[in-house]
């Protein structure tokens, strides 16, 4: 621990946010990629109703991160926080509630979906020309994938809260070369051919061996990592639980309201065209590169906000989050460019039916201009979840996904059909960040902070 410890409280701050950042951003990169594969090789089949069926899934699958993130980033806050103030053991007994938290949440939330599975779909924008393709997609990647996809991500976060970046990013790359490796041979005609399916089972196993890496990396050095999960430590359940929930829940519902938001806007789109709900899908890929970069940079510097907010060190907390928000921010200008300029072409290479591609590269072109917003935004939040700030990471949380996101959907598609649907989401980001940067000037008001 006295490596990672250096991280969070001398090394010079640009080398300790690129020590966490760079692995993190790594993994989230890695992750995106497997994320598009699915819709990469799925797209090679040139059938819309195959790609439609993976947009209709995904709602149900961001679920997955929602509990993740519950556990994961609530875990990580306050594993990090408990660092900070050289409360090892309190550590220890937090990422082992966090663990078995998150997996029996995972198996409860798995078992309600495939009960639920027809109705849940069809909310979600299935047609009766896709149900049956997006649920042997969602067999695998929701109900027998879901627990393994759960403890990857909630794993990786309570490993690199105690500065171990780059092993989680080792985890979370592992699961994502090996999906990738298998999305051809799954989906595609010549090898077994099982199309949208073929693309749940590799995400399952992928999400399955990451979770074996992680399980066997803590067992390897037990005697070294506070990331214990020792099931004798729920005795502590109670003193613990309220702790690792009122961090995550913000995070959790952010994520959740994000299931409504797409299911939303999902349906919505599918009272046009089916090529409309391949092309929304295909946007949804695509506009999650500045997201999961953004993701990544905050869930690099969390342990480093929490660490040093915990030890009083609020200066330095400071400068890991300005350069933090400066890293995303540049980053999501630049794909803001790119995407504006190389839409159509970006569109195609997921599927080659023109329609589709019309309309991803309008939605595209659309849909990005929330980017920058965001990639300022989504560090801020995190950094009030580092803090301990329920209120305002939960109020942040709910502006960004759901309070606000149904009622424009009905109002900018009464005025604007199809394409002001594309317009809620950078409207959305933008009074997000707004409320964002008011909660925290008053907290450097109030708190000195």
């Amino acid at each position: 621990m006295k490596e990672n410890t250096e991280v969070f409280e001398s090394m010079p701050v640009t080398r300790a946010v690129r020590a966490q950042i760079v692995p993190a951003i790594a993994s989230q990169m890695i992750a995106l990629i497997y994320n598009l594969a699915d819709t990469y090789f799925v797209g090679m089949l040139n059938d819309p109703n195959e790609t439609a069926a993976i947009t209709v899934v995904y709602s149900s699958f961001v679920m997955l991160t929602a509990i993740s993130n519950l556990f994961g980033v609530g875990g990580a806050s306050a594993v990090s926080r408990a660092l900070g103030v050289k409360k090892t053991e309190d550590a220890r007994r937090i990422a082992s509630i966090s663990f078995w938290g998150g997996l029996g949440m995972g198996v409860l939330f798995s078992l309600i979906f495939l009960l639920t599975a027809r109705p849940v779909l069809f909310l979600c924008g299935a047609t009766d020309a896709t149900y049956e393709t997006a649920f042997g997609y969602a067999k695998w990647v929701v109900v027998l994938g879901g627990p393994w996809t759960i403890l990857n991500t909630l794993l990786a976060n309570l490993v690199r809260a105690e500065g171990s970046a780059a092993q989680a990013a080792l985890g979370v790359a592992l699961g994502g070369i090996l999906n990738i490796m298998l999305d051809p041979f799954f989906v595609l005609p010549g090898f077994l051919g099982m199309g949208a399916a073929g693309a749940g089972m590799a995400t399952a196993l992928s999400n399955l061996a990451a979770t074996l890496y992680f399980l066997i990396y803590m067992a390897w050095n037990r005697e070294d990592t506070v990331v214990n999960l020792n099931p004798s430590k729920l005795r502590y359940t109670g003193t613990y639980l309220k702790t690792i929930l009122s961090v995550g829940f913000p995070s959790a519902i952010q994520y959740a309201l994000t299931v409504v938001a797409i299911a939303a806007q999902s349906r919505f789109v599918s009272g046009y065209t089916t090529e409309a709900v391949a092309g929304l899908g295909i946007v949804k890929k695509l506009d999650q590169l500045p997201l999961y970069f953004s993701i990544g940079v905050a869930n690099g510097i969390l342990p480093l906000l929490a660490f040093n907010y915990s030890a009083g060190n609020q200066e330095r907390r400071r400068g890991v989050f300005r350069l933090g928000c400066m890293v995303s921010l540049g980053f999501s200008l630049l794909c803001l460019i790119v995407y504006e300029i190389f839409a159509p072409r970006l569109s195609a290479l997921f599927i080659q039916d023109p329609i589709t591609i019309q309309y991803s590269a309008g939605f595209l072109r659309r849909m990005v201009t929330a980017m920058p917003m965001m990639s300022v935004c989504y560090p801020m939040i995190i950094q009030f979840q580092a803090m301990g700030k329920v209120k305002e990471s939960m109020v942040c949380s709910i502006l960004r996904k759901g309070v606000l996101d149904i009622p424009l959907l009905f109002l900018m598609n009464s005025l604007l059909g199809l394409n002001g649907c594309m317009w809620v989401q950078p409207i959305v980001d933008s009074v997000s960040l707004i409320a964002a940067a008011l909660f925290y000037q008053n907290l450097r008001r109030t708190e000195g902070i």
